[in-house]
C-alpha cells in the first residue's frame, strides 16, 4: 500500500496556521508561524513536483517561510507601534491588515467638514508625525470615503479630492510623490450604518495604508 507523504506536511501547515491565529501571540510570532505554514506546503509541492521527497521539501519551505514572516511583522510592528504612539489620544485608529499593510483610519471629526475637501487644521499635526514617522521604503495609499448623503456624481469627486489633499499635504512634509497612491471610494464602503448620524459620521473618513514595496 503506497503511503500519502504529503500527510505529515498538511498537518505542519495545518499547526503552524492554527498558532499563527493564537490570540496570545505577539504579531512578530504571528508572522513566523505563518511563514512556516506558507513555506511548508509550498516547499512540499515544489518538491514533488519535480521528484523530491515532499516532506524535505516542506522542512526547508517552512524554514525559509518563518524567516520571511518573521522579519516581514517585526518591520511593520515597528511602524505599527510607531503609528499608535504619534497618535495616541487623537481617535485615530492604527490596525494591521491581513495582507500584512498597515491601515490607519482617521475619522470624519478629525479630517474634513461634512461636504468639504479641506483639511481640518486638528488633522496637521498628526499628518506631520506620521511623515516623519515613515522610512525611505514604505509606500502610502490613502483612501477617501464619505456617507451616502448625496450622489455618486458628487461623492466619487469628493472622496478622490479628500485624499488628495491628504497626499499633498504629506508630499509637502517631504513624502515622495512616487511612494504615494490615491483613490476615492464615494459611499461605496461603509463602515456603519448610514441610516443614523453617529454611522454617517464614522463613514466619512480617510484611510491611509501602509505598504512595504514589491520584491
Amino acid at each position: 500500500m503506497r503511503t500519502n507523504r504529503t500527510t505529515p506536511v498538511l498537518a505542519l501547515a495545518a499547526v503552524a496556521l492554527a498558532l499563527a491565529g493564537c490570540e496570545t501571540m505577539s504579531e512578530r510570532e504571528k508572522g513566523t508561524a505563518q511563514g512556516a505554514a506558507i513555506g511548508a506546503l509550498a516547499g512540499a509541492v515544489l518538491s514533488s513536483a519535480t521528484g523530491g521527497k515532499a516532506g524535505t521539501g516542506a522542512v526547508a519551505g517552512a524554514a525559509v517561510g518563518a524567516i520571511a514572516g518573521n522579519l516581514w511583522s517585526k518591520r511593520m510592528e515597528e511602524k505599527r507601534v510607531a503609528m499608535e504612539q504619534a497618535t495616541a489620544g487623537t481617535g485615530i485608529e492604527v490596525a494591521k491588515t491581513p495582507d500584512n499593510q498597515l491601515k490607519v483610519n482617521v475619522p470624519s471629526d478629525l479630517s474634513f467638514a461634512t461636504g468639504r475637501a479641506d483639511l481640518n487644521p486638528s488633522l496637521r499635526p498628526v499628518l506631520d508625525q506620521f511623515a516623519k514617522g515613515l522610512d525611505q521604503s514604505t509606500m502610502v495609499r490613502v483612501v477617501g470615503h464619505t456617507d451616502s448623503t448625496g450622489s455618486d456624481a458628487v461623492n466619487d469627486p469628493l472622496s478622490l479630492a479628500r485624499a488628495r489633499t491628504v497626499r499633498d499635504y504629506l508630499e509637502d512634509r517631504g513624502v515622495p510623490a512616487a511612494r504615494l497612491e490615491i483613490a476615492g471610494r464615494g459611499s461605496r464602503e461603509p463602515v456603519a450604518d448610514n441610516a443614523t448620524d453617529a454611522g454617517r459620521a464614522k463613514n466619512r473618513r480617510v484611510e491611509i495604508f501602509l505598504r512595504e514595496p514589491a520584491a
